[in-house]
């Protein structure tokens, strides 16, 4: 490899799938995982080398830059298939990488570093076939750029040079069948040194007169061993194999010094400039497959999908027709009930009563589900929505905790309540469900009401899915409190009973005043009426 290279002067190393400007990511850490698990996101999108957080973001640049990319790989579902075939030869390289850091000798390096260039060409020509047929077809800056640099990388003059070159030192090293040792003695016939003499590609043959014979090989060459030095490998002490193999190891370095110089050098600003940009966006390969996916099987199970429309964050606005929660539709397969939800002037906060299993807690977590995917760049279960995002996502969710023997569980509620006060802000959205729960009505409705003024305050958007009716028919008056001291107005939801039964309908209005404690003990056969049946039986 004597000839100097040109490199392709097009330089696409801010080429990324998920942000417009590799140089100026604007993710907010958003949703931590403990929220993302109470939300079920990992149930929609199953990632194994990164965090959902880590893709969460309030930028509406980056939300539209993703959903163009997305909607690519909706469009061409080839494109999936291409990507996803990427990620074992991106595993490779990584694993030869970490092999390398680890090297004994220079042998071993150049060898590590020719295998990594092998995988790096076959990678291009994969994508050269089997990518490129889809340049004309996918209309996503994200996607037109990197059809646009693995065109260039295929078709360069340097990658043509240097995919002759490789092969060229591939077959010469493949070709190392034997290395010639010499040892220089004294007068005494004693070894005062040993070096490679040759490197060959034939292996040495054995000396021995039977073996001769079997061969009707009887000529002596420089290839045929007259003795063995030491039977190799057996009978050794680790120590000892040790030794001979860094001796070894040494004087095979020397002889590829000049070779591995030389191939690193041409190397250097090519292959492994062009593997780490592929290297980088494996994580967001992953990411888009798993996205793509969760979007097809969404559209099998028959749920309606939307592009959700991205305002900018001051506005906070959120208003969705048609939500759904994903979640529960694909744990169900079920035809879910549509529900539409807005925030608004009106209402920045909502309290939602109504009877158990009537739909309180599916709603709360579908705002939650629709504000993350739009905010990971995916469509949102619903018909449309308009929405402005949010700079994190807090949760407060029914669950056991460690703290819960120390503390008690009312205590370790309001622990974990105090913690979303100490990150909330006015762009947050904080999702309670079944709040103190653990608690008598009074006390829970106190603390409660409580919590509502702080969010009031806030000025965040709020969901507090509650068991709680007393808190509803306070609303008034926390609002009256807080109206002086510039906070946000909170409204009242109630999960529907019509003639008797669940509609799963979400309906904005003021619960009626019945607690549903009729509703509950009928279903459960806890009526006076039913329990007298069932002791008429005994």
């Amino acid at each position: 490899m004597n000839q100097e290279l040109k490199r392709p002067e097009a330089d696409f190393s801010d080429i990324s799938l998920l942000y417009p400007d590799i140089n100026n990511i604007l993710a907010t850490n958003g949703i931590s995982e403990y929220d993302a698990g109470r939300l079920e996101l990992y149930e929609l999108i199953d990632l194994r080398s990164s965090d959902i957080g880590d893709y969460f973001t309030n930028d509406p640049e980056t939300i539209r830059y993703r959903q163009a990319t997305l909607k690519d790989m909706t469009d061409v579902p080839e494109l999936c298939r291409v990507l996803n075939r990427m990620l074992p030869f991106l595993n490779d390289i990584i694993e030869l990488r970490s092999l390398s850091e680890d090297a004994d000798s220079a042998g071993d390096s150049y060898l590590y570093s020719i295998t990594e260039a092998e995988i790096y060409n076959s990678l291009i020509e994969l994508l050269r076939e089997e990518l490129l047929p889809f340049k004309e077809k996918v209309a996503s800056p994200a996607m037109t750029a990197l059809c646009e640099r693995i065109s260039i990388l295929a078709e360069s003059e340097y990658y043509k040079t240097l995919s002759e070159k490789l092969s060229e030192l591939s077959q010469r090293v493949r070709d190392i069948k034997s290395v010639t040792m010499g040892v220089n003695l004294d007068s005494r016939l004693q070894p005062v040194s040993a070096g490679v003499v040759s490197v060959n590609s034939d292996s040495f043959r054995g000396g021995d007169f039977f073996e001769r014979v079997m061969r009707l090989d009887f000529k002596k060459d420089e290839m045929t061993c007259i003795a063995d030095l030491i039977p190799y490998n057996k009978n050794q002490s680790e120590n000892r194999k040790a030794a001979m193999a860094n001796a070894f190891n040494a004087a095979i370095s020397d002889v590829f010094k000049s070779s591995l110089k030389e191939w690193k050098r041409a190397c250097k600003y090519y292959v492994l400039e062009n593997t780490d940009f592929l290297l980088r966006i494996a994580p967001e390969i992953e990411f888009l497959s798993k996205s793509a996916l969760l979007i097809n099987k969404l559209k099998e199970i028959g749920c309606v999908l939307c592009i959700p429309e991205i305002r900018n964050t001051e506005e906070k606005v959120f208003s969705a027709k048609g939500l759904c929660n994903p979640v529960i539709a694909l744990k169900t397969g079920a035809d879910m009930v549509p529900n539409d939800f807005t925030f608004d002037e009106n209402g920045m906060i909502y309290v939602i009563t109504g009877p158990n299993r009537g739909g309180k807690s599916v709603i709360t977590c579908a705002v939650g589900h629709a504000f993350a995917m739009a905010q990971l760049g995916l469509p949102v279960c619903a018909e449309n929505l308009t929405i402005s995002p949010c700079d994190k996502i807090l949760t407060h969710f029914p669950g056991d905790s460690a703290d819960t023997v120390d503390k008690g569980r009312l205590g370790e509620e309001c622990a974990r309540l105090s913690d979303i006060f100490d990150a909330v802000t006015e762009q947050s959205l904080v999702l309670l469900d079944e709040s103190l729960s653990s608690t008598g009505s009074f006390e829970g409705s106190y603390i409660a009401s409580e919590i509502l003024a702080g969010f009031s305050l806030a000025g965040c958007r709020a969901v507090f899915s509650t068991h709680l009716h007393d808190l509803a028919a306070s609303i008034s008056s926390i609002n009256a409190r807080c109206a002086s001291i510039g906070g946000v107005k909170i409204d009242s939801l109630v999960a529907e009973v019509k003639e008797g039964s669940r509609s799963f309908k979400i309906l904005r209005k003021t619960p009626d005043g019945k607690s549903y404690a009729s509703d509950i003990a009928e279903k459960y056969g806890l009526s006076f009426d039913k329990i007298t049946e069932k002791l008429s039986k005994n």
